[in-house]
């Protein structure tokens, strides 16, 4: 092989990652895996896909190195094969909010208005979570709170929050968290709590956001309800 032909292999094989995520599903489910592992039927929900089709997007991402497989018993997992690819999918997100001229207008159609919304940053919030001043919550789904999840956190699905709003302390400001940067789950928790009279701010990011950040991480089981 010629010195040109092995150099466009290296950049062929560079361009092999780059096309894994030349998806827009794939690059949802890298999304979800940056929380933790999940079963391929799960990962078919979070995505609105059949099973056949997150099994065949699942297995271009494996192609490509991008994620690795555990198996319980008949049961497969998928996580993604290292940080370094989560790494990926940050710096790709920051790249299309930089550059991306439509990618404002898009993500406030799915976001909503988020200017109304009070939003606390990682530091913060470690602070007054070692000072008692706050109760967070992981709005997650909550196969990804075991996977991971701020320590002192309690777990309460978003779909399960309105029912669960009464049995949070009283008087005392609730930091709603979920993904990252777009997803919802914390906003749609922010907006209820304050309908019902509580103060309520959103995790700037995410969870993937604050372990990058080497701040405190838990993966017990719940401390408050499962």
């Amino acid at each position: 092989m010629g010195d040109r032909q092995a150099k466009d292999a290296v950049f062929d094989a560079f361009a092999d990652v780059a096309k894994a995520l030349g998806n827009g599903r794939r690059a949802e489910l890298v999304d979800v895996l940056a929380q933790g592992e999940r079963h391929v039927d799960d990962l078919a929900g979070e995505i609105g896909q059949s099973v056949a089709n997150t099994s065949f997007h699942l297995r271009a991402l494996a192609a490509a190195g991008m994620v690795t497989t555990r198996r319980d018993g008949t049961r497969i997992f998928y996580r993604l094969a290292s940080e370094r690819v989560a790494d990926l999918w940050s710096a790709l997100r920051d790249v299309a909010a930089a550059h991306h001229e439509s990618l404002d207008e898009l993500a406030a159609a799915y976001l909503g208005d988020r200017t109304r919304l009070d939003e606390i940053g990682r530091e913060e919030l470690a602070e007054r979570i070692a000072a008692g001043e706050v109760i967070v919550v992981d709005v997650r789904p909550a196969a990804e709170y075991a996977s991971g999840h701020i320590a002192g956190a309690v777990s309460i699905p978003i779909d399960d929050l309105a029912a669960n709003v009464a049995a949070l302390p009283p008087d005392v400001e609730v930091v709603a968290y979920c993904r990252g940067p777009y997803c919802v789950f914390a906003d749609d928790a922010v907006r209820l709590l304050r309908r019902r009279g509580r103060t309520a701010s959103r995790l700037e990011g995410g969870f993937p956001e604050w372990r990058r950040a080497r701040l405190p991480v838990d993966t017990a089981v719940d401390h408050g309800r499962r």
